[in-house]
């Protein structure tokens, strides 16, 4: 029983500071790369679970948000062009 305590106290005591170690959203208009790096085009829109639109050979396609990388370097995405345009 004391266990159970503990690890509820833990949880607690934890999720604030996961809370403020939140990942920073994508921008509107921010360029985003496809995993070998090459442009795939600007973001059209930023959906609220994170997931984000854009134009890419004529069509919007969504690429889900884990799937999205926000790094110091720019927006990038783990998919391939070849995905990418499979995309809806």
């Amino acid at each position: 029983m004391r266990i159970i305590f503990a690890l509820a106290a833990a949880i607690a005591i934890a999720a604030p500071a996961m809370a403020q170690t939140a990942a920073t959203p994508p921008k509107e208009g921010a360029i985003i790369r496809d995993a070998a790096k090459a442009r795939l085009g600007k973001i059209d829109r930023v959906y609220p679970d994170g997931s984000v639109q854009l134009i890419y050979r004529s069509k919007f396609v969504t690429i889900p948000a884990d799937k999205v990388i926000v790094a110091e370097d720019g927006v990038m995405t783990s998919l391939s062009r070849q995905e990418v345009s499979k995309l809806n």
